[in-house]
């Protein structure tokens, strides 16, 4: 009976899949390039200062220690779906069962070096708070924010956490009372950014914009970044910036572009409704490092990851008893947000029958405060996991 499982990768789906394997009674080896999980939908408050560093990350030793799964930390440098294997900081570990969830790898696109992110390096939101209180502290100036796309998989596109850090910095800056010292402008190369989440949402996301006074550049393609963090478009014309946020969409890890699994024209791994590598039986993808099928306006984002994570586990203890019974992560896919906006916050919903966007004045805020402190304590056993969350 296959009873070892190797899980790649220490975010969303990794920790996901890890914890309910080790329930279901399989040793468990869960692997991570860094000690902690990154809490990313709460690392906007650290652009603006609300929460500390620490604030945003997961122990994933400590994690590891209350389900009773190991936790090794080190550098994925080569896979082997053939052989179930992967080379950790130039060791092999081999598994019955291999999950891969490392993620995927920002884009970078010609000047990249001269923004600020959100996404990749956790270490970018307190380099962006810094240069937000730079910016501050020379008594006003320019601010650019945007995402960009990636025409082989739509999917990977990450613009929520720009909106949310819009709305956040606009909300900081008025309560400090400066806000009319900074010229405010959000780009996109689509002409409608955020239609993933619906023609409800878009649209309230526009007007918002617009009544904060925020300029907005889209349907124009990015073609790079000067010196300083102006935006240089398709079309020669400019943004002038002096701090410009920028996401780019995501593409498929190194590691896997180097091995010898089935990937897409984006470089995300191919795998079947129930999760699994086709043709590579005891290897399975997860979350962002998997080729999401589904609707047209499907994206990527860490409830569908953890979704992924328990059907995957599922089915490998499935395989591991004999039964041939798979559950599919088709069903649930949608797109699920708590827009945060500084004040308050909206709830955006779409899935393949109704798209929501429900605003929560005041309280929203709150309630997302409050899900990152159940987020950290569920995942530590020391409060029971509600369903859904």
């Amino acid at each position: 009976m296959s009873r070892t499982a190797l899980v790649v990768g220490g975010g969303f789906a990794g920790l996901e899949a890890a914890i309910h394997l080790r329930k279901a009674g399989l040793d468990v080896i869960l692997v991570s390039d860094r000690p902690y999980l990154w809490i990313y939908p709460t690392s906007i408050w650290v652009v603006t200062g609300e929460r500390e560093f620490e604030d945003v990350c997961l122990d994933l030793a400590d994690v590891a220690r209350r389900h009773q799964f190991t936790f090794r930390e080190g550098r994925v440098e080569s896979v082997s779906a053939a052989r179930r294997a992967v080379v950790v900081d130039g060791e092999e570990l081999v598994a019955d069962h291999l999950v891969l969830a490392i993620g995927g790898t920002p884009l970078k696109p010609k000047g990249v070096e001269h923004t600020f992110g959100l996404s990749g390096e956790p270490e970018n939101a307190s380099r962006l708070h810094d240069a937000l209180e730079a910016l501050v502290a020379h008594g006003g100036g320019r601010i650019a924010m945007g995402f960009g796309g990636n025409p082989k998989d739509p999917s990977a596109v990450r613009g929520g956490p720009v909106f949310e850090v819009m709305f956040n910095v606009v909300h900081m800056l008025r309560r400090r009372g400066i806000r009319e010292k900074f010229q405010l402008a959000f780009f996109a190369p689509m002409p409608s950014p955020g239609e993933r989440m619906g023609k409800k949402a878009v649209a309230a996301i526009q007007k918002m914009l617009g009544e904060m006074g925020v300029e907005m550049r889209f349907g124009k393609k990015i073609d790079g970044f000067l010196k300083g963090g102006t935006v240089l478009f398709e079309d020669g014309s400019l943004l002038p910036s002096d701090l410009t946020v920028f996401v780019p969409a995501q593409g498929g890890h190194p590691a896997y572009a180097a091995s010898d699994l089935p990937r897409n024209e984006a470089g995300f791994v191919q795998i079947d409704p129930g999760c699994a590598v086709p043709g590579f039986p005891g290897v399975w993808a997860v979350g962002d490092s998997a080729a999401l099928d589904g609707p047209p306006w499907r994206a990527k984002q860490g409830h569908l990851a953890e979704v992924m994570a328990r059907v995957a586990a599922t089915n490998i203890v499935a395989e591991v008893s004999g039964r041939p019974e798979r559950e599919s992560y088709l069903p649930h896919v949608s797109i699920t947000c708590l827009m945060d906006m500084g004040n308050g916050a909206a709830y955006v919903h779409r899935d393949e029958t109704k798209e929501q966007m429900i605003p929560l004045p005041v309280v929203g805020h709150w309630m997302k405060k409050g899900w990152g402190a159940y987020f950290k304590a569920s995942k530590r056993k020391q409060i029971p996991r509600l369903p859904g969350m």
